[in-house]
């Protein structure tokens, strides 16, 4: 169940209306967005609860802020697990090995790792062969009974299933449950090959497509491709790659993502020579084994900026659930939801608390309000982990989310957010004055994806403080 405190806590002030700068009213009406579609906050990052913000418009009104919810969903982690976090994924062996097979099964532990892709997938069956396997006489097994999780329709929220930030959370969440395929062209053989990756079992792949006719423009490569990708053990094509394209990368979600991790496991497995008499399949490590060995995730501070810079949804719910899984030994939604309301409380105070839902902000549901989402990152900049959070925001004009903003280049470290409907961007300012300053800017309005220039004038505006 989503959570929601009651707005205007005692001690909470609202902050007094201010008129908007009239650059961002020029804006405003030459992206035909009405005012009341905007609520926006500014205010000095050093500042506190009572601090007069230098720009309030509806900042009290809840609103779905789309991606920017992941900022809540990052600070707490960041917070509560610490910056050099880690996952673990154990690796268990059950039976004797002898002559290069091992008679028993091979269990894989999943425990929320993020960022368990190919590189590190292809690694992890390295060190199995290290073990001095080469033929499992058994199964590969998957625990992944870490996360309590429903099951999750990806065609739900947007009716676009095979898009890779649909993918539901799970326990031993490999390759974000998404293969990418490469385009390349080889105009004197008239066609293009393909490249998959990872390897999937059991999966027929068409490995080439034939070039469109000399001359061709790019366009839409992907819908001239003609792709047929709805079928979990095959994928082909019935149209042409336009060479005027070069190379392309394409990354899919599984068409059956709950089968998508026993497909790249065997695949890897017999990618890289070995050979396997059983079948990889769900199951739950024996009690009283001991890991052979343990592949560990790269630190909670980077897994941030992945999740930050290019707003990664489902990495977002893995930390998201991780914070349940910590604190009360396995994952589920709920326990999540109530570990991030006791530490808003905490940390945050008595300002509104927002709803949550899956901590990527990919809902129609979550909530929150400008003035929230504020005092919570006036909180974050005074927090030791705060460099941390800094450097996982896009830079305006630069890189990530934020690198074709049309704001001065480098003086905003944001956070973006959209959806259909949504458009919205939250972090620090720094202005010409030298101060740095909190920004948290939302559209909510059928014609919210025309925001942008709207938030290009609020950067610049924040920016030009003297």
């Amino acid at each position: 169940m989503l959570w929601l405190a009651l707005a205007g806590s005692a001690g909470a002030q609202a902050p007094a209306p201010s008129p908007l700068p009239a650059e961002v009213e020029a804006a405003l009406g030459r992206a035909r967005l009405p005012r009341d579609a905007l609520s926006v906050l500014v205010v000095e990052a050093q500042g506190s609860a009572r601090t007069a913000p230098r720009l309030a418009h509806r900042a009290q009104v809840p609103v779905n802020p789309a991606s920017v919810m992941k900022l809540v969903t990052t600070y707490a982690a960041l917070e509560q697990l610490g910056p050099a976090y880690v996952w673990n994924t154990p690796v268990y062996l059950q039976g004797a090995v002898q002559d290069g097979s091992l008679r028993g099964n091979v269990y894989i532990q999943g425990q929320g790792d993020p960022k368990l892709v190919m590189e590190r997938l292809w690694l992890l069956m390295r060190r199995l062969q290290g073990q001095g396997i080469q033929v499992i006489v058994g199964d590969i097994v998957l625990d992944r009974t870490a996360f309590e999780v429903p099951d999750h329709d990806p065609a739900r929220f947007d009716g676009e299933p095979l898009r890779p930030y649909n993918a539901a959370p799970d326990a031993l969440l490999l390759n974000y449950k998404s293969s990418v395929m490469t385009f390349v062209p080889d105009v004197a053989a008239g066609l293009a090959r393909i490249q998959y990756d990872p390897p999937l079992a059991g999966v027929q792949r068409q490995a080439t497509v034939a070039l469109a006719a000399p001359g061709t423009e790019c366009g839409d490569w992907r819908g001239a491709l003609r792709a047929e990708l709805s079928d979990p053990a095959k994928v082909s094509f019935q149209g042409v790659f336009p060479a005027a394209c070069g190379e392309r990368v394409w990354p899919v979600a599984a068409a059956d993502p709950r089968g998508f991790a026993a497909r790249a496991v065997e695949g890897m497995w017999r990618e890289l020579g070995g050979k396997l008499t059983g079948a990889v399949r769900d199951g739950k490590v024996p009690a009283g084994l001991k890991p052979a060995f343990v592949v560990t995730s790269p630190a909670l501070a980077e897994v941030v900026r992945d999740v930050n810079k290019y707003s990664n949804n489902v990495m977002a719910q893995q930390v998201f659930l991780t914070l349940a899984l910590q604190k009360n030994g396995v994952a589920s939604f709920d326990g999540a939801r109530e570990v991030l309301r006791q530490w808003w409380l905490a940390r945050v105070g008595d300002v509104e608390l927002p709803q949550v839902d899956n901590g990527s902000g990919l809902s129609r549901d979550a909530r929150l309000t400008a003035q929230a989402l504020a005092r919570m990152l006036q909180v974050a900049w005074a927090s030791p982990v705060m460099p941390e959070l800094l450097t996982s925001l896009p830079i305006a004009g630069v890189d990530g989310t934020l690198r074709r903003s049309q704001s001065r280049a480098g003086t905003a470290h944001l956070k973006t957010g959209s959806l259909r409907d949504v458009m919205a961007v939250a972090g620090y300012v720094h202005a010409a004055s030298g101060r740095r300053y909190v920004l948290v800017a939302v559209v909510n309005h059928a014609n919210a994806g025309a925001a942008r220039p709207v938030f290009d004038s609020l950067i610049d505006w924040t920016a030009r403080d003297q």
